[in-house]
């Protein structure tokens, strides 16, 4: 594929760009001096270490230096950062001391992957994968039709071969499951090729479950019907789904406790442990202010049933939203809100309800400041064996900067 030999440009990714479910943020000035400071940088550091400006931007110097430029610009503007990345000199142009800081073997289970797969369900019934299609930066890729760049060679090459990832979990999308480019067919798929082909189980599936569209014993029955066919580890809904962002009188709660809207989150949990997958990602937050991606009712559904795993999707981040420390004050805003319902509810520190970072942890790594916060109140306030790694790619191209970012993170002792 020549079109992949282009210039790959910085190894940390600034954006603008989104996972159609926020609108992309233009770049600030401190991240357009960031990008323009790593790019003298890297071209510095290439010449130094004898590689190519291609050769060091692809590799761990490369990535160490912009992480350090970063580390530098966005210190200036914070007097006590909550979060940095503390890249020692000698990492930016020895890769034996960049990999000490950036590299690792660690066992990377990726609980939020996406994929595209048009080929097997062209033409769609509706125009919804055309508005994600539209929307991911991925599309430049390079391919000559731009949907290629979203299918599951491409899936399984950013994930297994561009990125250190182990496993990964493809989870479903916000898409009618008619005719989606994320049908369960198209996952099992994936699990199919990725298996031939590395012998072994690294792709775990998520079930779509829409208990709020159509009958509710007509979807409990579709629940038991997908454990029966298919060979799915959890259940992933959108309780703002089908009007993610508008007025939308066909939204649900898992707690049941809006009697204006529909009543399924209680049947739903149930079926979920009745047939023997009581884990429920749901995503929460990236709302656009929609009340009803809320992770309000998180706790309260929690606390009732102590026999279900709630994995809470983007852990209620919104963009255009400074992630801060966790007061009464700001109880209301972001990432807040999770801990704010767990905590009511009288649900500590790994216990039942767990906090996934995907896109979260795209958007606030570009920011020190903002992933000391986050990080740091998600492992205090829902436990440090509950915050669960994911990364909403491959619609962020290869997950392999999150993982050098986050192995880069340190939190200082006094936060």
């Amino acid at each position: 594929m020549e079109w992949m030999e282009e210039d790959p440009g910085l190894p940390i990714k600034f954006g603008p760009c989104s996972n159609a479910e926020y609108d992309p943020q233009p770049l600030t000035p401190v991240m357009n001096e960031t990008i323009r400071r790593a790019l003298g940088e890297c071209d510095r550091n290439a010449r130094r270490t004898g590689m190519t400006r291609r050769q060091f931007l692809l590799s761990l110097c490369g990535a160490a230096t912009t992480l350090a430029v970063l580390d530098a610009c966005t210190r200036d503007a914070v007097k006590r950062p909550a979060g940095r990345y503390p890249i020692s000199p000698e990492a930016t142009v020895d890769p034996d001391a960049a990999r000490e800081i950036i590299g690792g073997d660690n066992y990377v289970f990726d609980i939020q992957g996406h994929l595209l797969e048009y080929e097997l369900n062209r033409p769609l019934q509706n125009n919804e994968g055309d508005y994600f299609f539209s929307r991911f930066p991925q599309q430049n890729c390079g391919a000559e039709d731009p949907r290629d760049c979203y299918t599951i060679e491409q899936f399984l090459d950013l994930m297994f071969v561009r990125s250190d990832t182990t496993m990964v979990v493809i989870s479903a999308l916000p898409i009618a499951p008619e005719g989606s480019p994320l049908s369960m067919g198209v996952m099992e798929e994936t699990r199919r090729v990725a298996s031939a082909l590395c012998r072994d189980e690294r792709v775990l599936l998520h079930a779509q479950a829409l208990p709020n569209v159509g009958p509710l014993e007509a979807n409990l029955d579709a629940m038991q019907k997908m454990v029966e066919n298919n060979p799915v580890v959890a259940w992933k809904v959108f309780t703002n789904y089908p009007d993610l962002y508008d007025h939308n009188d066909d939204a649900w709660r898992l707690d049941d406790a809006n009697p204006n809207l529909p009543q399924v989150g209680e049947a739903f949990i149930r079926k979920a442990i009745e047939v023997g997958r009581p884990t429920i990602c749901s995503h929460k937050g990236f709302s656009r202010a929609s009340p009803y991606a809320s992770p309000a009712d998180v706790g309260p559904a929690a606390r009732k049933h102590p026999d279900a795993n709630f994995v809470i999707y983007h852990s209620g981040f919104e963009a255009g939203i400074t992630e801060g420390p966790y007061t009464p004050g700001t109880a209301h805003l972001g990432i807040n809100r999770l801990i704010d319902s767990v905590r009511k509810a009288d649900i500590g520190p790994n216990q039942n309800v767990y906090a996934e970072l995907g896109s979260t942890w795209w958007y606030v790594m570009r920011s020190p400041e903002q992933a000391g916060h986050a990080i740091g109140k998600l492992l205090k306030y829902i436990g440090e064996d509950n915050v669960l790694w994911g990364t909403d790619c491959l619609f962020y191209g290869s997950p392999q900067d999150q993982i050098q970012a986050m192995r880069a993170l340190e939190i200082p002792d006094e936060f």
